[in-house]
């Protein structure tokens, strides 16, 4: 097992902390943590707490965090099982070495576009806090932009899961290298537009590696008022923003940041899907916990149109029987606002979903499954990918799978 389970003795210690006590800083010592809890209320009080919880178990959750993170849950009458992540070493361009780092990425999306410049074209859609270009990738048998309908792909916006970076890329390979062979892949990029920006935050993807060991970093580069570091731009979003499940202290890896959409990284994602007028559906990958989830995370509502609600079920319930995650609405793990999806859909009502990739657990690899998890991780998508892209002309036709004796397909 990777990490070694540690019990803690607890005990309500009798005394709070002010809220921006607690959190990451970037020199803490980090470690893995497992907390026991009953049910979704003590999850939420957990993310309410500003812990970033990466695992939902049936009777815990886990997550990466700090001395200060322990106390806290401590307090609050936690029971806590604790291992130090201090002889946890890697390093990116050796072992890693199949992960793709910013540059790596760019240079790969240029190779697509060299092989296939007949249906692969390179775009931005904006340039990160430090400067880096946030590049994707365009892959249609037509010319004419937003003239069809339009599945978009998003990895890393969380800095540490640098798998969420090579499934997306790996999709605009496998797309690219199969439509002159492939019938089913060439009708699809015919009739459709598939948009794929793997890397939304290069800055802390390119942090977590620079020193040759994972730093677990989570956020931006955003350099906070107080000397701490980092948004999380998974909540920084303007959906719920600074809701429940997003922390208000900076140190925070749930940190939402000073207001909704004050990271460039989240305004370059807002500007650009917002401009375009043929997206129906979008699939935000992240890691870990092999899960398919749809909105709302920020409360515990349905969506307001319960024809989209059964949209949304059947969709992600599908997608799920091919890589055989865990399908289910994103706030029955706990209560995310600010997120992603929640916006896209409550604002363009883009029926848009959240991957947690493998592996399952922190025991299984964590964010680090080496580049071993690559291939079997891609290849499990494979199939919701497409179908995904299959339903863009019309997300409402997986109603008619189910019959639609109430005709409530448009």
């Amino acid at each position: 097992m990777l990490i070694q389970r540690t019990l803690l003795a607890i005990g309500c210690c009798g005394f709070l902390f002010t809220a921006s006590l607690f959190g990451r800083m970037q020199s803490d010592k980090l470690f893995s943590v497992k907390v026991m809890t009953q049910d979704r209320n003590e999850r939420n009080q957990i993310v309410n707490a500003g812990i970033a919880i990466d695992k939902v178990f049936s009777d815990a959750v886990g997550f990466i965090g700090t001395n200060r993170d322990i106390e806290k849950l401590k307090a609050l009458g936690f029971k806590l099982k604790v291992s130090d992540l201090s002889q946890r070493k890697f390093d990116f361009p050796s072992s890693d070495q199949s992960f793709h780092n910013y540059s790596e990425v760019n240079s790969a999306l240029e190779q697509i576009v060299t092989k296939h410049p007949n249906i692969a074209s390179r775009f931005s859609i904006g340039k990160s806090l430090e400067g880096r270009e946030l590049q994707g990738i365009r892959l249609s048998g037509s010319k004419k932009e937003d003239t069809l309908p339009t599945a978009i792909f998003m990895g890393c916006h969380h800095a540490r899961e640098h798998l969420s970076v090579e499934v997306p890329l790996k999709l605009a390979e496998y797309l690219s290298d199969k439509y002159d062979s492939d019938s089913r892949i060439k009708d699809l990029l015919d009739s459709r537009e598939v948009l794929i920006v793997p890397m939304i935050n290069p800055d802390g993807a390119e942090y977590d590696i620079s020193s040759g060991d994972y730093k677990y970093w989570r956020k931006n580069r955003r350099k906070n008022s107080d000397g701490s570091y980092g948004v999380d731009l998974n909540r920084n979003y303007a959906k719920g923003f600074g809701g429940e499940g997003s922390s208000s202290s900076t140190s925070s890896d749930i940190y939402h940041g000073p207001s909704a959409f004050s990271e460039p990284e989240t305004q370059a994602v807002r500007d650009w899907v917002k401009s375009r007028k043929k997206t129906t559906v979008l699939l935000s990958f992240h890691t870990f916990s092999e899960l398919v989830l749809w909105p709302f995370g920020h409360t515990n509502d349905e969506v307001p149109s319960h024809t989209d609600q059964l949209v949304f079920e059947a969709m992600g319930k599908k997608m799920a029987s091919w890589n055989k995650y865990t399908p289910q609405k994103s706030s029955d793990l706990y209560l995310a606002s600010g997120d992603t999806t929640d916006w896209a859909y409550d604002e363009l009502k883009i029926f848009a979903f959240t991957f947690e990739l493998s592996p399952d657990s922190m025991f299984s690899g964590g964010f680090y499954p080496g580049a071993s998890a690559i291939e079997p991780t891609f290849q499990a998508n494979i199939e919701p990918a497409l179908y995904l892209i299959e339903k863009a002309e019309n997300p409402y036709s997986v109603l008619k799978e189910q019959n639609d004796p109430l005709k409530l397909i448009p």
